[in-house]
């Protein structure tokens, strides 16, 4: 039996005129604001205003306070100035240059970290007394570690005793140029790497333990579930330790070079936070402010590079 296209394709065309076969719209009612829908911005509130009063506001001020002149220009605008006089600075320049050494010191302490994390997650023998000794020192205040290193490091210190002793070259290891900033990095990665071994242990607690089973049934050995396994599962934890680690770096290391080399020799271990300490002490506060811009500006840059490029090594892995 044939049907007649034409009667047919009218009355699909009917079907499909505006109009027809659609529901009609209900207007969305508006939810009253009732303990339900308020009681989540009362509990972010608290932290919001603290943020703004203590940290946004401040952050603004500090920008605009570096468009000002020092001493008997203060409260001028001087528009771009202080930015010009920190770029012709020798001590400025230096802190530059050693931030770079700096960021070659980041995947130091986030491989140590990582690794004995790591060890201690698979319980190797001892673990539980290696967890505590490794975050022992988070502890311990910046200055009492300087003033221990400041004393092991010295030239005529116990390192040097021993290393005299086999028949080792001595360094003064803080009065160089060349060993001042690297030494006191490698004391700061030994006085921190344990919060981010915690954070690689909280981490490691979230991994798929089938997979691990599977690894171990398989005959995996320790070094190829840590690269197939381990480091993917991880690679959230990974980009957060790094982009911590690379912040605590760069603001969190005065209390070392104040106490160990007090920025010397010279400006060999100059950091952005203490010249901004040092710009502060003489009576700069507006070059001073300046400088905490370029800090900032540092630490954003590097810390979104970083998030891109390991995300994409990871996904890649």
């Amino acid at each position: 039996m044939s049907v007649d296209t034409t009667t047919t394709r009218s009355l699909v065309l009917k079907d499909r005129a505006p109009g027809r076969g659609r529901a009609t719209p209900v207007p969305r009612r508006k939810r009253p604001w009732n303990s339900e829908r308020i009681a989540p911005y009362l509990l972010v509130a608290p932290v919001l205003i603290i943020l703004l009063v203590f940290r946004i506001y401040p952050l603004l001020l500090g920008i605009n306070f570096s468009f000002t002149g020092d001493r008997e220009l203060n409260g001028v605008f001087i528009g771009l100035d202080n930015y010009v006089t920190l770029l012709g600075d020798e001590r400025f320049q230096a802190s530059a240059r050693n931030v770079l050494v700096v960021l070659l010191f980041v995947p130091i302490e986030v491989f140590v970290a990582g690794i004995l994390a790591t060890f201690i997650f698979l319980k190797v023998p001892g673990h539980r007394f290696y967890r505590s000794v490794y975050f022992l020192p988070v502890v311990l205040s910046p200055i009492i570690i300087g003033a221990i290193f400041n004393i092991v490091l010295g030239a005529n210190g116990p390192l040097n005793g021993i290393a005299g002793s086999i028949g080792l070259p001595t360094v003064d290891w803080l009065g160089q140029t060349f060993t001042a900033l690297p030494s006191v990095l490698a004391v700061h990665i030994w006085a921190t790497f344990g919060m981010a071994m915690v954070i690689f242990l909280a981490g490691l607690s979230t991994l798929d333990t089938e997979l691990l089973d599977a690894a171990k049934i398989d005959g995996a050995n320790i070094r190829q579930t840590i690269v197939h396994v381990i480091i993917p599962g991880l690679s959230q934890t990974i980009v957060f330790v790094f982009v911590t680690t690379t912040i605590g770096m760069l603001t969190g290391l005065f209390g070392l070079l104040y106490t160990m080399t007090a920025g010397g020799p010279g400006a060999a271990s100059y950091l952005p936070e203490f010249l901004i300490w040092k710009l502060n002490g003489e009576a700069r506060p507006a070059l001073a402010s300046a400088a905490s811009v370029f800090l900032l500006l540092i630490v954003l840059v590097i810390g979104l590079v970083q998030i891109r490029v390991l995300r994409r090594a990871t996904k890649e892995a």
